[in-house]
């Protein structure tokens, strides 16, 4: 990677998350007494909102409560994995360091809430490597817009040509790409089905950080 400044995703990108969030559905259920979901609901909650899936555990297994207050507590559930157990991805760690040696300056952008980046990415040791960190949230847009890209543009003092934007999920970099910038696509198991994709839109991919070399 040759370019100045990089924007980070985290989830799926820096930190192995993404399993988490896949199990999130059974974890909770399971802490309300219920030990077996059947696939047909999980397969049906994988393009829902958090809300959503709220809706329908309501609907099937009469939990007590509102989607409101039943998505607060998922959402808590899913907090604490970011405070305590999410692992940074094997390799992330000394390829930050080799971007920093080098003079790259730079940020993450991501959907999560910025205090939970903050906590997350401090208690595993790679919040000093970033200027700053910025949410999806303080956009009022997700990555299926460039408006968090443009900031962070914004922010680095640079050009979208001069960033680099490492993203794991196909949809952000195609948002990148079409922004501008210049993207490496991170492999995660999460998102393998559509990798060759990724692959073939991307400037360059990393399939496995410990392999990584830089130029």
């Amino acid at each position: 990677m040759n370019r100045k400044f990089a924007i980070f995703d985290m989830d799926g990108t820096l930190i192995d998350s993404m399993a988490f969030w896949a199990c999130l559905a059974e974890e909770f259920l399971k802490s309300k007494g219920i030990d077996s979901v059947s696939q047909e609901i999980l397969d049906a909650i994988r393009p829902m909102t958090m809300s959503q899936s709220a809706g329908l555990f309501l609907q099937t297994y009469g939990l007590p409560g509102t989607a409101g207050t039943l998505t607060v507590e998922m959402n808590e559930m899913m907090n604490e994995h970011y405070r305590r157990d999410i692992p940074l991805k094997p390799g992330v760690s000394e390829y930050l360091e080799a971007l920093s040696q080098k003079g790259v300056r730079m940020c993450v952008v991501s959907s999560t809430a910025e205090p939970l980046m903050r906590l997350c990415l401090g208690r595993l040791g790679i919040l000093e490597y970033f200027s700053f960190l910025l949410s999806c949230e303080e956009v009022h847009a997700g990555k299926d817009r460039p408006d968090a890209y443009y900031e962070a543009a914004r922010r680095l003092g640079s050009t979208p040509a001069e960033i680099a934007v490492y993203e794991d999920a196909l949809y952000a970099a195609r948002t990148a790409k079409a922004a501008g910038f210049y993207v490496v696509g991170v492999f995660d198991q999460s998102s393998a089905a559509c990798w060759k994709e990724l692959a073939a839109l991307a400037n360059e991919t990393i399939f496995d950080f410990l392999k990584e070399e830089l130029s």
